[in-house]
């Protein structure tokens, strides 16, 4: 069995990237709050989920629909999260089995080139014009200083986002707590990442905290943060281990690069989660053993925190009709919360699509499968029941 090392947060948060020590500092046992299925021997029961995503949830039906009803000691939001190749989907997978969680995986562009019919936009690409096709992470490891880099970047921060409110939304309505891989709260990570290695340019990167600046304060924070700490060099080992053939010697993936993610991560990110989320660090250079973290998870004490305390301030709310004001926002106010993306600079040319460029990109957009229209509005992809439609849109986020 590997050995697993909770790493003592204070000295992981005030000691450089390259000299963190082992240590056994262990939470005091004080009152288990999530429990395993191997610890209670049978499975979570809870009231039938709330239909909300055809239904929506307003005030009339926070009347008749109590949020609270459907929560149990697991109704909780757990990140993972730690550099690349670090073991993160895995062990998210393995204890949201366990822990009878929604596994939510990790944010990629096909979530937004893959519309809800199934078809890939980025068929499309030969008939775009070069500032319009698309860029994923295997177009940003073969040419990290391509100008489409940074609005790559920015899509994955807009699609983290949606994704995060999603995951909010679900616990609300359904009880189900959620185990993300990664989130909206690390995406800077690698955007300074990029910005260190000259892959983005200083304009690109002030829009990108002015959207961050704009959308942030609209997330609440999450229950607890697991972030799995792995070295440059392992990182690199297990790159090369997993064999993919876009990060096969990519001049994206540096010792820079990867360096730079580690010193984002240790001396920003952690210490901006911990005042606000339970924070459990391991030492993953060896892996580790599902039930060790499964018992340390158990081990800690949600409820205590007094209402002057900052961690999990945002879940300790007073009455039924602050959670239904909370379950409305996330159930449906995620569009409206998503425009506040869209941020009028024109001083970065990176950023800024040339008018017939941005005029074929909606040509061609709208002329695909399931694309005319809104996700269920389109009689060519088999949609019926439909009364009327009277304005045209162009490309949609997928929901």
């Amino acid at each position: 069995m590997a050995n697993v090392f909770r790493l003592s947060i204070n000295r992981i948060l005030n000691s450089k990237p390259a000299l963190l020590k082992k240590s056994t500092t262990f939470i005091t046992i004080q009152k288990c709050h999530i429990s395993g299925k191997t610890l209670r021997g049978s499975e979570l029961a809870r009231p039938p989920p709330y239909p909300y995503k055809t239904k929506g949830y307003g005030m009339l039906n926070a009347l008749f629909d109590k949020t609270t009803s459907r929560f149990n000691e697991n109704s909780k939001v757990i990140i993972i999260d730690g550099p690349l190749a670090a073991g993160k989907t895995e062990l998210a997978k393995q204890l949201a089995e366990e822990l009878e969680m929604l596994y939510i995986p990790e944010a990629n562009m096909d979530m937004y080139y893959i519309n809800d019919y199934g078809y890939d936009m980025r068929q499309l690409d030969e008939k775009l014009p070069e500032s319009c096709r698309s860029f994923d992470v295997k177009d940003f490891c073969k040419n990290p200083k391509h100008f489409n880099v940074a609005n790559f970047q920015i899509l994955m921060f807009h699609i983290r986002f949606g994704q995060y409110f999603d995951a909010i939304a679900h616990l609300l309505n359904t009880g189900q707590g959620v185990i993300l891989d990664r989130s909206v709260f690390s995406d800077f990570v690698f955007m300074e990442a990029m910005y260190k290695c000259g892959f983005v340019s200083k304009g690109a990167r002030s829009v990108y905290q002015q959207i961050r600046e704009n959308v942030m304060d609209e997330c609440i924070f999450p229950h607890l943060v697991i972030y799995l700490d792995i070295s440059v060099d392992e990182v690199k080992k297990r790159l090369a281990k997993r064999a993919l053939p876009h990060e096969k010697n990519s001049p994206a993936l540096t010792d820079q690069f990867l360096s730079s993610i580690e010193y984002e991560y240790k001396s920003k990110y952690l210490k901006s989660m911990t005042p606000n989320s339970e924070l459990l660090i391991y030492d993953w250079t060896s892996h580790g053993d599902i039930e060790v973290v499964t018992e340390d998870i158990e081990r800690i004490d949600f409820d205590r925190f007094s209402k002057y305390d900052t961690q999990l301030r945002e879940w300790r709310l007073r009455n039924e009709w602050e959670w239904a004001a909370l379950r409305i926002k996330y159930t449906n106010e995620k569009d409206n919360i998503l425009s506040y993306f869209n941020v009028a600079r024109f001083d970065v040319p990176e950023l800024i699509v040339e008018p017939y460029d941005a005029k074929k990109l909606r040509e061609v957009w709208l002329s695909a499968p399931g694309m005319q229209y809104r996700y269920g509005y389109n009689e060519e992809m088999g949609d019926s029941g439909i009364l009327t439609r009277t304005s045209m849109l162009g490309p949609v986020e997928k929901k």
